[in-house]
């Protein structure tokens, strides 16, 4: 007897042996080939099934070999999962069918499976009957189920995102009045991230029970609303032009569709107007929203339309107060009279035309002019920094910058031309615009101005075109500058109606 149980041992040993080398080596070539991945948990699935397959063959304790069993059929689950993440979720569908399977679905059909195994364990190895133990234990299943309650109802709201799919990852929204890009879906919560890169663990539950704005499904391209409250003493549709300049010159509005201002409604001390705009990256939201702000502000001041006090607030004002004061004409007659162009100006001429120059201001990054617009007016730069840009094949190319005491536009001034060039504010800048009619009441008093005028213009044409660098002979140059002078003394004429 004795030698017959040593012979049963060690066959049992070579067993087991086998058995661990055998499942050792499924699980290397499934990691090596398939790109399974195996741990630590399937190394005590192979132990333990090394020893427990060898000993049901032998009378051994009852109890111990049910605890191997057990263990094997739960490291086996664990197994069994691992295969199914490698093989279905992974293989099929995301590389065979480009299907992105939701992380909450394959931890809820996981956590199935896991459940499955372990009634299976209690009815065929403990010799549990589950539906006696549920109702025999009856307060149990009352307190568990009470307890699984908010568990269920997110992972049933889970369920119900995947399948009607009101929003992905990736999607901007608008929930709680928050605005949020969705950055998971699981199986019990969606996690969000605000524009202030503030993230958010929201239960599924709790989002099926709200009204959920997507603002990047069906197309990414969508319009947002701002509103402003104006004075409502200044005339509508002088309001809706400065608004619409004002947003289709802010960085990020999509320039199509149109933006469109909408007179929204009357409130006690405003009317309030509302600016409808679209956008491409809700991401840049805030951004987009602080540009136009900031143009409308700089927009409304050029226009000296008022954003008014409340209606409860006692304002006070004295005729004049809140107009732009006078034009210090001191520095700006010195500027004006530095220029070639106006050299032949008296004080007098200077004085008159500055006082009746408007005084406008700019913001950083706006269009003082631009090139192909018609004109009729120059301005007088007094305080700020800007680029000229010239258009060429549609693309922009800086050509010069403008600082305090440059004027330019004169020549829209003078003839009538379009803008040849696009003037932007770097910084902000203050500015007089001395128009056409302010200049047209100057040469009526004093018309031999247009004599000296025509040959400024000829001679800065003469200067473009480069004959004057070419050193031409006295005769050709002076035909030339006699030709060029005769023909802006007329257009002058004609322009100024003189």
């Amino acid at each position: 007897m004795p030698e017959i149980q040593l012979t049963q041992a060690a066959l049992a040993a070579a067993a087991a042996v086998a058995i661990y080398l055998l499942l050792v080596a499924l699980g290397r070539w499934l990691k090596r080939r398939a790109g399974v991945r195996l741990g630590v948990l399937y190394q005590l699935l192979c132990l333990t099934a090394a020893i427990f397959i060898p000993l049901t063959f032998f009378p051994v304790n009852f109890t111990l070999l049910r605890f191997l069993g057990a263990l094997v059929a739960m490291l086996g689950t664990v197994f069994l999962l691992a295969l199914v993440r490698r093989f279905f979720w992974e293989l099929y569908f995301e590389k065979q069918r480009s299907t992105q399977v939701p992380k909450f679905m394959s931890e809820v059909v996981s956590l199935v499976i896991f459940i499955i195994a372990v009634l299976l364990v209690l009815n065929f190895i403990f010799e549990v009957k589950v539906p006696g133990l549920l109702t025999g234990s009856g307060i149990l299943v009352v307190l568990l189920g009470l307890s699984m309650q908010d568990t269920l109802g997110n992972i049933i709201a889970g369920f119900i995102i995947h399948f009607e799919k009101p929003f992905r990852p990736g999607d901007w929204i608008i929930l709680d009045q928050r605005h949020s890009e969705i950055i998971e879906i699981n199986w019990r919560s969606t996690r969000l991230r605000t524009n202030d890169n503030v993230y958010l663990d929201i239960p599924n539950n709790q989002i099926t029970r709200q009204t959920v704005v997507n603002l990047t499904y069906p197309d990414i391209l969508h319009a947002m609303r701002i509103t402003v409250g104006l004075d409502n003493r200044v005339p509508p549709n002088d309001v809706k032009d400065a608004l619409l300049h004002a947003t289709l010159h802010a960085a990020g509005v999509l320039p199509e569709p149109a933006p469109k201002i909408y007179l929204s409604h009357f409130a006690d001390s405003a009317a309030v107007y509302e600016i409808k705009f679209w956008m491409g990256d809700h991401a840049r939201f805030n951004d987009i929203t602080d540009a136009i702000r900031t143009n409308v502000w700089y927009e409304l001041r050029r226009h000296h339309i008022k954003i008014p006090y409340p209606i409860r607030t006692l304002h006070l004002e004295t005729p004049g107060t809140g107009e732009p004061a006078a034009p210090d004409l001191t520095g700006p007659r010195g500027v004006l009279r530095q220029q070639t162009l106006f050299a032949c100006l008296s004080d007098a001429h200077c004085d008159t035309l500055l006082a009746r120059a408007k005084q406008a201001r700019f913001g950083r990054g706006e269009r003082i002019i631009e090139q192909g617009h018609a004109g009729d007016s120059m301005f007088l730069l007094l305080r700020g920094e800007a680029d000229v840009l010239v258009r060429h094949h549609d693309t922009p190319a800086r050509v010069a910058s403008l600082r305090a005491g440059d004027c330019f536009g004169e020549m829209s001034l003078l003839t009538g031309e379009k803008r040849s060039a696009t003037v932007i504010a770097r910084t902000d800048c203050d500015i007089l615009e001395i128009a056409r009619p302010h200049l047209a009441e100057v040469l009526q008093h004093q018309p031999e101005l247009l004599e000296r005028l025509s040959e400024l213009l000829a001679r800065r044409r003469l200067e473009t075109e480069g004959v004057l660098a070419e050193n031409p002979s006295a005769q050709v140059a002076s035909e030339r500058q006699r030709e060029y002078t005769q023909g802006f003394l007329g257009r002058l004429r004609s322009f100024f109606e003189l």
